[in-house]
Parts: C-alpha cells; structure tokens; sequence
C-alpha cells in the first residue's frame, strides 16, 4: 500500500483517464496539460472528486431518522473521516414539518458561514410514498398544498431531493384513503419541486399496475423538463434502481433457499439479450421506464452495490443498459442498529438490517466496500467514478468544474487500488 507523495502521472475526470503530471500545492490538487494518450491500465491515478452518499441513513454513530438530534458537525466529521461528501437522506412525521423547516433553516446558515465542507445537502425519503417498505410507516403521509410549499421552501436552504412515489396518488396507493380532491395533483406537486431546486426522486411503487406506474415516471419527467429551475443539473432522480417497484424478475437472492436457484434463474433471464427495446418485457414497465429515460439522460438513477440489495449480475446488466453516466451508487446504509424509533437486525447470511416484521430496513456496506464490488464486477476505473462521484456531482452540484486544473478536494488510487482521500 502506498500514499500520494505529492506527485503522480494519470488523472480521471468526466472525460476518460489521461496521462498527465499531478501534484498538490498549499493543499490544492494540480495537474498539467492532458495527454493525448490514455492513462495505462492498472496505474496510479488522482481524481478531482470525493466519493458522494446519496442516499445514507446513518454514518458512524449518527442515525439520520431524527433530525431534532442530528449532529451535523458529527456527520460533517465521519464524513471527512472516510473521505466522501455524505447527503444525509431523513425521514419526516407530519407533525414535524416546521421543526424540518427550522433545521433545513439552521443547515443552511451554517453552509453559507463555511461549515459543513462534507455535508452538501440534505435528503428526504418520503412523506408521499405509494408503497412503504422499509420506510418507517410514521413516516409515511399526503401533504397538503400549504404542507407541499412549505417543503418547497427548504430547497433554497439545501434540501436536493424529496423521494416520492409517482404513483402514489392513485387509487393501488397505501396513502389513498388520505387523499380529498383539496390535494394537490402530481403536476402540482413536481412543478412546486422543481421551480425550487428540490428533483423529485422516484421510488416506492405500487405493485398492483405496473404499466400505471411507468406511465406515472414519464408524467413526472414531463412536468419536471417543463418547469422553471433554478438549479442545473439532472431535473429527475430515483430511490434504488429494481428495489420496492413491480418486476417480471427475481432481482436478489437473499436467502440460502433463493441462492440454490439463483444461476439457473439468471440462465433463464438471459441478461445479454436485455436491451432498450424489449426492457418492458424483460424486468417490467416500472423500471424499463426509469432505465430508458436514464439512458437518454433525462434521470440519474440510484443503484445499490451491496450484492443483497440487487443481484450483481442484475446490476452489471443494468449498468451496460444505461450507462455510468446516467446512475449513481447508493449504499442506503446505516451504521447503527437503530432507525426512526426502530430496533434492527441481521438475518443469518445477509448483511443487511431488518425490522421486526422481517421486512429490509437498510444496507451496511460502506460506500468503499461497493466500490471495490464495483471493481470486482470487471467495471473500469472511469466507469467507477461516474457511479460513485462523477453522475452525482453533475445531478447535484453542477456548479463544480471536474475538468479544471486545480482544485481542493479529490482521490488518490494506488496500483492496488487502495483509495486516499486529498482533503
């Protein structure tokens, strides 16, 4: 194992990996002019980016589920700890939604004053959710219109993406007994978002109408692509890419039950012939809808490398379809046992927490964990870093310039492909 001893001769950006000469002065990293020839395979490179959570629940000692005790310098710290921007992803009771209000408030002053480097923003999953899951169900309701701007109101203040189910307002919903005509349609609800730089993130499907769902997705794109946005980027994200949403396909084998027949149901799937034209038939219409708007860019999708989520010849297929660019690795994790009020555990032979009733709650694995699954699937350096920093600092942070010279945050990766954080 080495460390970076100031200098170094490749680079990876957005555009490839390139030869070149890198070194880091008075804490900036540097490079010189770009090689017209690519970086050799297997060799020591920087990138000018920190690996982005974009989808966390809880890091070192810190569960997320409660913003009340949150501490964001403590997140700030593990973060910085491990090397990686970290989007805090919280969930919301109804009766808390102004005390939200005030700690979105709170977090952006401390953002404008410098604080926080390693905490970029914040996340919500849920409250509109169609399918629940492993989402605490305490946090699961239809805000109202005034609910709705009040939300829209944290955007400005760092709030990136708001999980909604884009189903969630018909009548297959958990939530449809909530609903009067008083509610505010999807249009409403996607156009208040994204007029205030909040992307909708798609996930938490009912099951009941597949072809409904899918064509809920394309609404959303629509409205969202129509909108006035304050904020560049990818307009549309989603929650994990193949979990809680209709499939034609076994997607995990999480059990040693299900994990005696996984190869021959793979075989049976026939994952090379999967292509753009034929993914409704393939893996459904829900998630043929999420990846062939990915693959035209218009979504920035989140899948999960953990192995237990989605299998890994599920997700390597995935990444063929769609392309790096157009996903982003979400580890969903959570560090502690504990999530919005709820004990967790770990069945035999899985890594992943689970609630009481045996329903999945969160992964473990830290993101350079799936990294290096990642890399065990065969995926090249370049492709790694689109998954893990590139796709996000495109969808959330655009401002951020990956192909200049200089800049103060970024990676080293050894020969061995141990990572080291320059920060």
């Amino acid at each position: 194992m080495s460390t970076f001893n100031g200098s170094a001769g490749a680079w990876i950006d957005p555009r490839g990996a390139f030869e070149t000469t890198v070194t880091r002065n008075d804490g900036l990293i540097v490079r010189g002019p770009l090689g017209t020839a690519p970086a050799p395979a297997g060799a020591p490179y920087v990138v000018p980016a920190l690996p982005v959570e974009v989808h966390c629940h809880g890091i070192g000692d810190v569960d997320f589920s409660n913003f009340d005790e949150i501490d964001l310098y403590a997140v700030d710290k593990a973060a910085a700890a491990e090397g990686l921007l970290c989007i805090p992803t919280l969930y919301l009771r109804q009766e808390r939604l102004d005390g939200f209000v005030e700690f979105m408030k709170g977090f952006a002053a401390l953002k404008a004053d410098g604080q926080l480097p390693f905490v970029p923003a914040i996340a919500l999953e849920g409250p509109l959710v169609a399918s629940f899951g492993g989402t605490p169900a305490s946090s699961v309701w239809a805000p109202s219109k005034e609910e709705w701007d009040k939300l829209a109101s944290c955007g400005p203040l760092g709030l990136v993406y708001i999980m909604l189910s884009p189903d969630a307002l018909q009548s297959s919903s958990y939530l449809a007994a909530q609903f009067t005509p008083d509610h505010p349609s999807l249009e409403w609800i996607v156009n208040r978002l994204v007029e205030h730089g909040i992307r909708p993130a798609l996930g938490h499907f009912a099951k009941e109408d597949p072809q409904l769902g899918a064509d809920c997705v394309e609404q959303v794109l629509s409205v969202a692509e129509a909108a006035d946005c304050p904020h560049g980027g990818v307009r549309v994200v989603t929650d994990h890419l193949f979990n809680e949403m209709p499939l034609l396909i076994k997607h995990a084998f999480r059990t040693s039950k299900a994990r005696a027949t996984r190869d021959a149901l793979l075989a049976s799937y026939d994952l090379p012939s999967w292509n753009l034209a034929d993914l409704h038939e393939q893996v459904g219409p829900v998630p043929a809808a999420i990846m062939r708007a990915a693959h035209q860019g218009r979504i920035a999708a989140c899948l999960n490398f953990d192995g237990e989520h989605v299998d890994f010849a599920i997700a390597k297929r995935a990444i063929e379809i769609v392309g790096p660019q157009n996903m982003m690795l979400m580890t969903d994790r959570s560090d502690t046992a504990r999530l919005a009020g709820q004990d967790l555990h770990m069945e035999p032979g899985s890594n992943l927490w689970y609630q009481d009733k045996g329903v999945v709650a969160a992964g473990t694995q830290p993101i350079d964990q799936q990294i290096a699954n990642v890399r065990g699937l065969g995926i090249p350096e370049t492709d790694i870093w689109n998954l893990v920093a590139f796709t996000a600092y495109r969808t959330f942070f655009p401002e951020l310039d990956l192909a200049a010279e200089q800049h103060r945050k970024g990676c080293y990766v050894d020969a061995e492909r141990q990572r080291f954080a320059l920060i």
